[in-house]
């Protein structure tokens, strides 16, 4: 297994592989290493070296050790299931280049191998059922995804047009795209040099994307995986330290199941209850998450996170109240008389 894993490694495109980086990946010694690159000379007598100063590089023509493959019924299951999924959340762009993916390797497939799978794959995909997330599915333009994923990997400026989700108002700001943040909603996270700051765009807002005739250089500082892990969920404010009590037995051991929050630290206390903690901006987001929980958990800190969830919970009680009061529980009940005697 690991002399395939090796030839495989020794197609990935650079330089090619040492002695040493051979050892550090796989494990053993150098003399260990040098056995594994005989063996995949034995299978791969056109296996290439070239000396560069002190240090030999070994590598494999591209494709080499692709009838080596062994696809397995539950690998080819797994990217027919994330292909559906990426269809059912209107990720069309995800979607289209899964299976892209998909039939490349299908077409890699022995057909007597291919004619094997195909029953278990078939089996395996009808017994992952693939749940409906409540919520809007906003439609979002696959040609505003393309333009911005080739501006994202070619660093260029673009000109979009935005309508505000708070106001509505029509915008075109000149932006550097960074990346994409998906959750619920799914945004844009871009540069905006007009504010100084990484900047989300919810992307069904977007109108246009046009090129803006100018590259700009990537700052290493805007890292979107951390700007994204600043918050819990997408929402962007000041950071605060968060702590969340979940009650003794199911509650706490539900909890300890969650990762709310890459940071997180979880503390047992001795009467059973759990502590999360963890640093984190977006209390909008963390008010509705927690709603889930019912009485099951209680916000520690901060006051301003006590504050949303309790104004969320009062507003969840003014909606109750006003289905059912008096007047308006007559008038329901003589709608529904009405209708009753209109089919009758």
């Amino acid at each position: 297994m690991q002399t395939l894993q090796l030839a495989l490694a020794l197609q990935e495109p650079g330089p090619g592989w040492t002695i040493e980086r051979i050892r550090e990946r796989f494990g053993g010694s150098c003399r260990t290493a040098e056995r594994r690159l005989d063996a995949v000379r034995q299978i791969f007598p056109d296996l290439e070296g070239t000396l560069r100063g002190h240090q030999k590089f070994w590598r494999l023509p591209a494709g080499r050790a692709a009838g080596l493959l062994n696809w397995t019924a539950d690998e080819i299951a797994a990217l027919e299931l994330a292909r559906d999924r990426a269809r059912k959340s209107r990720r069309a762009d995800h979607a289209e280049a899964l299976a892209s993916v998909l039939e490349k390797v299908q077409s890699l497939l022995a057909l007597p191998n291919a004619a094997r799978l195909a029953p278990d794959v078939e089996a395996l995909v009808e017994s992952e059922g693939i749940a409906a997330r409540p919520g809007p599915r906003p439609r979002i333009d696959a040609a505003h995804l393309t333009a911005l994923r080739h501006a994202i990997l070619a660093c260029r400026s673009v000109r979009l047009g935005y309508r505000r989700r708070e106001d509505g108002k029509f915008t075109r700001p000149l932006v550097h795209p960074y990346g994409f943040l998906h959750g619920h909603r799914h945004y844009l996270v871009a540069w905006n040099p007009k504010r100084s700051k990484l900047v989300l765009y919810a992307l069904p807002n977007v109108t246009s994307v046009a090129d803006a005739g100018e590259s700009f250089e990537r700052d290493p500082e805007n890292d979107v995986h951390a700007f994204a892990a600043q918050s819990f969920g997408v929402y962007q404010e000041a950071p605060v330290d968060v702590v969340w009590r979940f009650k003794p037995g199911k509650p706490a051991d539900d909890a300890r199941e969650y990762v709310f929050h890459p940071t997180q630290q979880l503390e047992d206390r001795p009467d059973g209850s759990l502590l999360v903690r963890f640093r984190a901006c977006g209390l909008r987001e963390m008010a509705w998450h927690l709603f889930t929980w019912g009485d099951a958990v209680q916000v520690l800190e901060p006051p301003a996170l006590k504050e949303a969830y309790r104004e969320l919970v009062e507003q969840a009680l003014r909606a109750v109240s006003e289905e059912t009061r008096p007047g308006r529980m007559k008038r329901a009940g003589s709608e529904r008389k009405h209708s009753k005697r209109q089919k009758s």
